[in-house]
């Protein structure tokens, strides 16, 4: 188990938690916590979804390591940063539905591992934002791809251009996130938010998954023939044959996951 991401399992949802004080920065340890961490939930065939978040009540993930940067010349940082993306490409491809849960500052590659989760709960003293721009850079983990995706090209741009930081009821407004609740019931609505995913069919979900990813950034004809495809597949499986006798039948599903 990584020393600076620590696995948490509740029920059907497994916990990816960030604990690399003081501000739970992104370095090479931590990328590979995440990535061995959704690695080990993905083989386990009980946790049905997953929440990331960082420990303590600050720090979601305030950015990337500057130091580690400075430390590692141009050259590794760019190998950490296709590293990064790598991960985010990951994530987005998990069999899992991901929550972030933006437990406080969500800062540059903070920001982008949160876009990077499929749906995100913030606190409501989370602050967000993407402020390379400030040190001469740019975002390298999916922020100029992610965030205008999100938001849309001219809100993403103010931010982008910027480096400001927004409030969770922004983002909220943006549609940067999907939910903003108090403090004290941000793991609480988290894992509800999961659990509720997680009792969906399992296939279906990885299905809905990979055919967002494939179509939103194609022609729409190209789009609806992943989700043809997808939809083939998905309506073959035992899954889809217990759902439609469930409902046939009036009773809850029995999801087996093939």
């Amino acid at each position: 188990m990584s020393e600076v991401v620590r696995l948490e399992r509740r029920g059907e949802v497994g916990w990816l938690i960030v604990d690399h004080p003081p501000a739970n920065a992104l370095n090479r340890d931590v990328l590979a916590g995440l990535r061995s961490g959704l690695r080990e939930f993905e083989g386990d065939p009980a946790v049905r979804a997953a929440v990331v978040t960082g420990a303590g009540d600050r720090f979601f993930v305030a950015g990337a390591d500057i130091g580690e940067f400075v430390s590692d010349g141009p050259d590794r940082t760019r190998e950490k940063i296709a590293d990064g993306q790598r991960l985010t490409l990951e994530m987005e491809r998990s069999r899992l539905p991901l929550v972030a849960a933006v437990n406080g500052f969500a800062l540059g590659g903070g920001l982008e591992l949160a876009m990077a989760c499929d749906l995100r709960v913030a606190s409501r003293t989370a602050r967000m934002g993407q402020p390379e721009i400030l040190l001469g850079i740019i975002p390298g983990w999916g922020g100029t791809q992610r965030l205008p995706r999100l938001v849309g090209r001219g809100r993403a741009l103010e931010l982008l251009f910027s480096g400001d930081q927004i409030g969770a009821d922004r983002a909220l407004e943006l549609g940067l996130v999907n939910l903003v609740v108090e403090p004290e019931r941000l793991g609480e609505e988290a894992q509800s938010l999961a659990e509720r995913m997680a009792q969906r069919a399992p296939l279906a979900v990885a299905a809905i998954k990979r055919a967002v990813a494939d179509g939103l950034d194609q022609p729409l004809h190209a789009g609806l023939d992943a989700e043809l495809g997808e939809f083939d597949a998905t309506f073959r499986t035992a899954d889809a044959q217990e759902g439609i006798a469930a409902f046939l039948e009036k009773r809850p599903p029995r999801w087996a996951g093939r």
